[in-house]
């Protein structure tokens, strides 16, 4: 497990890591999938419930309503040093209406189901008998039976001038040019699986993981100087950007990353995000358990 890049000092160091055998869902959970779910349960996610005011005291109650984060576009280039240019809350956004009220999931049945929360992903988890991934299952089920390659699919990002992931080209964050073939979204099988034949592991949308968020996590396992069989995180979460705020683990980047801003694309590389909150580039999937042998996650060289 981990990231050498730079950039991603809380994917640091690599560790050597092993886990027991699983069953992983080939792909995202898409929209027709969790449509299913919610038929068959009645289950409103997080995005369609008004926030509780006791949540947010500071809050006047007239803005407390159901909706969720969008990306938003820039007008123009500017500077990345701020989010909130281009994240906004939209009144109407959840999994049904991922981009607001006015937008739909005409044609996107096959694509993954977006703006559901950590919440909302155990929930269908265990409605189907399953659970998420920790974070030790998801990379070693990414890497697809390589090791040390900087992607899930080998060292070259576009191998043969193909693109083997749906990320963001062009000028971020106000123009993507769609070179990949898609601005948002993608089916779950538009791309090439990786080695264990599992699509997205690399772009579309985040992926929820089962443990608590802490940029410490990885220079704590390597203290313990031996290889760490099935970890399943850290006991609480600590996010030092915002302390008081808990957070899960996200794995995978999704449409949004470029190279410019974003390269979480790469199999050890982390991103987070607290349980109850939901945008339109996170999903999940599922595992199951199987028998148990024994197997190996290699230490990343990414």
């Amino acid at each position: 497990m981990g990231c050498s890049h730079p950039g991603m000092t809380d994917a640091q160091p690599p560790v050597r890591v092993a886990v027991h055998s699983f069953w992983m869902e080939k792909t995202d959970v898409t929209n027709a999938q969790f449509a299913t779910f919610v038929k068959a349960t009645g289950y409103v996610t997080v995005a369609e419930r008004a926030p509780n005011p006791a949540d947010f005291p500071n809050v006047p109650r007239e803005k407390l309503v159901a909706g969720s984060i969008v990306f938003t576009p820039t007008s123009k280039p500017v500077s990345l040093d701020n989010a909130l240019q281009w994240w906004r809350y939209v009144k109407g956004a959840n999994w049904r209406h991922p981009t607001g009220p006015q937008s739909s999931l005409k044609g996107l049945a096959a694509h993954p189901v977006v703006q559901v929360a950590w919440t909302d992903a155990v929930a269908y988890a265990r409605w189907a008998h399953k659970r998420l991934p920790t974070e030790a299952e998801w990379e070693f089920a990414a890497r697809g039976g390589f090791e040390g390659k900087a992607y899930v699919w080998g060292d070259t990002f576009k191998p043969a001038g193909r693109f083997r992931a749906n990320t963001f080209q062009g000028s971020f964050p106000n123009r993507n040019t769609g070179a990949d073939g898609y601005l948002r979204t993608s089916p779950v099988t538009a791309f090439p699986p990786n080695g264990y034949g599992l699509y997205d592991m690399a772009g579309n949308v985040w992926q929820w993981c089962a443990d608590w968020y802490r940029p410490d996590t990885y220079a704590l396992l390597a203290l313990q100087k031996r290889v760490i069989h099935d970890p399943t995180g850290p006991a609480n979460s600590l996010d030092p950007d915002e302390p008081g705020v808990k957070k899960r683990v996200q794995k995978g980047g999704s449409f949004l990353c470029t190279d410019q801003y974003c390269t979480r694309y790469m199999p050890g590389s982390r991103g987070k995000g607290e349980p109850d909150s939901a945008s339109n580039n996170i999903g999940f999937r599922c595992v199951q358990d199987a028998a148990p042998s024994l197997r190996h996650a290699g230490v990343a060289t990414d």
